[in-house]
């Protein structure tokens, strides 16, 4: 008789994740699994293979329900400026109000297991990219809409400030302190009001010589 599921794989998926996001890989053990996910061990092998196999769905279930979906709502709610400083600050509010500091179950995956699991390596550096690419891609949009400086590069700017998060969300799980935290917060604020940078002695001297040579071509 074939194998018929008889729970829903949404919640046990949800379930499992937050096993996974509570204790890491390492301490979640199958019968962990079994007990919280409410299902026995062969339905949890039969629907969503190993341990390893659970575990990375788990993780593409956090990016995708919650990490891309909250990235998305901040970019309808707030101007493109608000949006990026908005990430920060929601960081730093989970990190001083969460009691059983979980952090950020991306970067604490990244420091547990991708330096030693290629398979996981690739899973978290696609959804750090994902990241990156809501920071890129909301610079461009307040350079657009002269919410954010047209000085800043995105590319550059938005892997600055993937580096500062990161940071801020590893120091978290240790050091839950505000004025820590908000340090970091505050470059991220800074770099984004950064103003034109004025011109250099040699772009200054490189501009005479082209406007010299633009007289120079009117008068002949």
């Amino acid at each position: 008789m074939p194998w018929e599921k008889q729970f829903d794989e949404g919640e046990a998926l949800e379930k499992a994740m937050q096993a996974f996001w509570a204790h890491g890989y390492e301490a979640t053990s199958i019968q962990d699994l079994v007990e919280c996910m409410g299902i026995k061990r062969g339905s949890i092998y039969a629907a969503f293979g190993d341990k390893r196999s659970l575990f990375l769905r788990s993780l593409e279930h956090y990016a995708s329900s919650y990490c891309h979906a909250w990235l998305a709502s901040l970019r309808q709610r707030h101007a493109p400026r608000a949006a990026i400083l908005s990430v920060f600050e929601v960081a730093i509010n989970v990190a001083i109000t969460d009691r059983n500091r979980s952090g950020c179950f991306l970067i604490n995956t990244a420091i547990e297991l991708s330096a030693h699991d290629p398979g996981v390596a690739k899973v978290v550096a696609k959804e750090l990219t994902e990241i990156e690419a809501f920071f890129r891609d909301t610079i461009v949009d307040g350079q657009n809409s002269d919410d954010i400086s047209t000085d800043l590069d995105p590319a550059e700017t938005a892997r600055t400030l993937l580096g500062l998060l990161s940071g801020l969300r590893v120091l978290a799980r240790s050091r839950p302190e505000r004025p820590l935290l908000e340090a970091l917060a505050n470059q991220a604020s800074v770099l984004l009001r950064q103003e034109p940078r004025a011109p250099t002695a040699a772009n200054l001297s490189s501009d005479r010589k082209s406007d010299t040579r633009s007289s120079r071509g009117h008068h002949s």
